[in-house]
Parts: C-alpha cells; structure tokens; sequence
C-alpha cells in the first residue's frame, strides 16, 4: 500500500484516502475507457449520426477503504460536463456525493505522478 493518500477534490472540499499505484492505474484505464463513450455520445449530436447507448463507469475498489465510481456517459453532453457518483467508506464513514469527471482525472493524473 502506497504512503501516499489519493486525495480526491470534490465540488465543494475534499477527501484524501490510502489507494495504491496499481489501483489508480486500473482507474486511469477505466475512465479512459468511460471517455470513449463520453465522446461518442458527444459526437451524436451531429445530425445523422446514430451512436449506440454506452456502458457506464462502474469501478470498485477495496482496500483500507471501499471506493466506488459511477457514471452513465449517455446522459452528459461532454466529458467536460460530466459528473461521477464517488462513495468511500469504511466501517467508520461512508460519503456519498458527485464530482466533477474532468476534476477526478487531474487528481489521479497528480496522484501518478507524485507516486512515480
């Protein structure tokens, strides 16, 4: 387990929480793989073009802490519009609450790099 938390910013504070290296390169590639679908979704708004519904983001983690992320991408207009459910808990809190998608990628691209 990684001595660095994954601090994760939220519309309104923040919540930091040990996650390791490997974890948060298994949720890079999930929402690489939710951004897809975000821009497919994005690209039907062009006339005629037909886009099939996307999966959504369901990613799960558990360690010292259970995290979990959800998005549908065929309800936002943009990635950059998109929002995730984010809950963490333990078995002394549980958060439930949204955040920005765009704001996630950045704090996990941070977490990254601090963690080489």
């Amino acid at each position: 387990m990684s001595s660095t938390p994954l601090t994760l910013n939220l519309v309104e504070g923040s919540i930091g929480f040990s996650f390791s290296p490997e974890a948060a390169r298994e949720l890079k590639a999930a929402i690489d793989q939710l951004m897809v679908g975000l821009k497919a979704v994005a690209a039907k708004s062009n006339p005629g073009t037909k886009v099939s519904p996307q999966p959504p983001l369901e990613y799960r983690y558990t360690g010292e802490v259970f995290l979990e992320i959800f998005c549908n991408p065929n309800i936002w207009p943009t990635p950059f519009a998109a929002k995730v459910l984010l809950t963490v808990r333990d078995v002394n809190i549980r958060l439930t609450t949204e955040a920005e998608l765009v704001r996630v990628i950045e704090d996990i691209n941070q977490y990254l790099e601090q963690v080489g």
